[in-house]
């Protein structure tokens, strides 16, 4: 795999997924538009969700294995606190993604709003399946889902840390949100 070691920059060269600008490497970055004290909110509020959501799919595991009911509760708690966590989430991501241009310019901006956006309505589909079946819903769609959805987190981080790694977004910086 080709570098730009050449042009200054450690990371490879993969223009389908993932651009590379020069001259992001060397900015401070821009700061994130919903911060408390500079420190960008949306970073803290996934942890919640994905915590939520890869247990969901855990315990739903387990029951597939054991069927003991109290897993089955379990999944139906998680799967409420995941789609109740990912709302303040969503709408902290969505508000960086409207208001700042680097984020839009991305393909990683791009892939981690549609990818986000398909895990909240795979999760709300998940919780209106369990909502009268909290049993009977696991197997074999609940299952299904959750571990779809935990699959798709892994590729929403990944792309959500190329924002903020790669292209400095949500960090404490100066560079102006609107590129020119």
């Amino acid at each position: 795999m080709d570098t730009q070691q050449k042009t200054g920059t450690p990371y490879p060269d993969i223009p389908a997924l993932v651009e590379n600008d020069e001259r992001e490497y060397r900015d401070p970055g821009i700061p994130s538009t919903v911060a408390i004290v500079g420190h960008p909110l949306h970073p803290l509020l996934v942890t919640l969700p994905i915590a939520f959501l890869v247990g969901l799919a855990v315990t739903d595991l387990v029951y597939w294995l054991n069927k003991d009911p109290f897993w089955a509760r379990a999944s139906f708690w998680l799967v409420v606190a995941g789609f109740a966590t990912t709302l303040p989430a969503a709408a902290t991501g969505l508000m960086d993604f409207l208001r700042i241009d680097r984020v839009r310019k991305r393909t990683a901006g791009l892939a981690h709003l549609v990818l986000n956006i398909t895990i909240i309505v795979l999760t709300g589909i998940n919780l209106l399946l369990r909502l009268n079946n909290v049993v009977g819903a696991i197997l074999p769609t609940g299952l299904t889902l959750s571990l779809i959805t935990a699959t798709l987190l892994g590729l929403s981080g990944w792309y959500g840390a190329e924002l903020v790694y790669r292209h400095k977004i949500a960090v404490i910086g100066n560079t102006s949100r609107s590129e020119p």
